[in-house]
């Protein structure tokens, strides 16, 4: 029997095992690594495809853990939701998908300074801050009229942005063919670094083009035959991802010097220049911008999302649970997650906000790998994905060890991660808020609504 006549769920199962992997590989490919081979080229010279390497080393282990949760548990995805089932504390939960709100909105403001870059200047000479915040604010204008997106659009804009950078592999190819490029400068570290120290700073940027596949626990409830595609799909997306920025990385650092990468705001956009291959720099430029606006529109529609269910539940405060009364959209929590995110713009850089993004998400990965342990004492009937124990706890040291990397990351001061941090610890404490504001109807962290929040919302 197939999991489209589950009685048990109550979404359609209408995702193909192909589609959830394109879903996955939408999530995690583009937008970040347009913007950072700069940022990780200042930290390990040339061998930029190294960090990226260990990056994606480090996001399988905690892809085994959402593999073991989403297929032990199909009907209930979500890092939330995990939690509250494996430490039945709501305070833990709600932090978890607290953290995960402020990593979209943090993300999201990463992503406004990265269009308003170099890319965007092919274009307008505009300056890049101001530039950055119109372009948030059009991202909430098109975010409160209601944009549905889809897997069909989504597989789109995923060949958009895949096709920037297998231009970018080809073009190293062509200059290193006619004999141009330098493959030597890829395995060379800037003199007077320590290799292992700048790999392991830059890891914890590069981990941030590997971010995305989390959401895909949001949808398990809609896959066909879950059980069996799931596990293929992630761990297929995240390898061709990885494929993919190893390559980009080398070729990146044959063709380019390390140096004029690292003092670029589109590094990419060097490596189409310096092939002189005859490809105009605003074909390029418009990939990369759609690469960019894309993952930002849809960071954006997570986060407001997301704020209006935990308003919904009582955990925010209420008024972020208004919506237009024609169109439905979560204007409040729009309004309110684009204001957080335009104040991060102005007042960060680029690779403090990536590196911030990484720093809530590993807290969220902390607590899912942990939660696989803890649940394997909860047996359930059906066949399903069971990851090694070694892999969980490898998970757990990895996130752990990131987490040592983040007064080394540059440009990731105490400063520059105190907004989040602030976020966290002055939020309403869930069981306060949940007996004060909810009603007997609305339970706290209802599994099919927590499961569906940066993906399908109640309305």
């Amino acid at each position: 029997m197939t999991d489209r006549a589950d009685p048990a769920t109550k979404l359609r199962r209408a995702v193909s095992g192909r589609l959830l992997y394109l879903f996955v590989l939408g999530d995690v490919l583009g937008a970040g690594v347009y913007a950072l081979v700069g940022e990780v080229a200042a930290e390990v010279g040339g061998a930029v495809w190294v960090p990226l390497a260990l990056a994606l080393v480090l996001a399988l282990l905690t892809a085994a853990s959402y593999a073991e949760l989403v297929t032990k548990y199909p009907q209930a995805g979500g890092s939330a939701v995990f939690a509250e089932r494996a430490f039945r504390r709501p305070v833990i939960a709600f932090l978890v998908g607290f953290c995960m709100l402020a990593a979209g909105v943090t993300s999201a403001a990463g992503l406004a300074l990265a269009f308003a870059g170099d890319y965007l200047g092919v274009f307008l000479d505009v300056p890049a801050t101001p530039a950055a915040l119109v372009f948030l604010a059009l991202v909430a204008l098109l975010n409160a009229r209601g944009i549905q997106e889809s897997l069909r659009a989504n597989t789109v804009m995923t060949l958009v942005e895949a096709s920037g950078l297998v231009l970018v592999v080809v073009l190293g190819a062509v200059v290193l063919g006619r004999g141009d490029g330098d493959l030597g400068r890829t395995v060379e570290f800037p003199p007077g670094v320590s290799a292992g120290s700048a790999v392991l700073a830059a890891a914890l940027l590069a981990y941030y083009s590997f971010v995305g596949f989390e959401t895909s626990a949001n949808i398990a409830e809609e896959v066909r035959d879950v059980r069996r595609v799931y596990p293929r799909a992630l761990f297929g997306a995240l390898l061709t991802a990885g494929v993919v920025y190893v390559l980009v990385g080398l070729a990146a650092t044959a063709v380019v010097p390390p140096d004029v990468l690292a003092g670029s705001s589109g590094p990419l956009l060097e490596v189409v220049r310096a092939a002189d291959a005859g490809i105009p720099d605003r074909l390029f430029s418009a990939i990369a911008l759609v690469a960019v606006a894309n993952g930002a529109l849809l960071t954006m529609i997570m986060a407001s999302r997301m704020a209006f269910g935990m308003a919904d539940q009582g955990l925010l405060p209420r008024a972020l649970d208004r919506v237009l009364p024609h169109r439905r959209t979560p204007w409040v929590a729009i309004v309110v997650t684009t204001a957080v995110a335009m104040v991060l713009t102005a007042t960060g850089t680029l690779a403090a906000l990536a590196n911030t993004v990484v720093l809530l998400l590993l807290l969220v990965f902390l607590s899912t790998n942990t939660a696989v342990l803890v649940l394997r004492r909860d047996r359930v009937d059906a066949p399903h994905f069971r990851a090694p124990v070694v892999l969980p706890v490898l998970a757990i040291a990895s996130c752990l060890l990131l987490l040592s990397q983040q007064e080394a990351a540059p440009g990731c001061g105490p400063a520059s991660c105190w907004p989040s941090a602030c976020c966290c610890t002055s939020a309403p404490r869930p069981p306060v808020a949940a007996r004060t504001s909810c009603t007997p109807t609305r339970p706290p962290f209802p599994a099919d609504r927590m499961a569906r929040w940066p993906t399908a919302p109640p309305w």
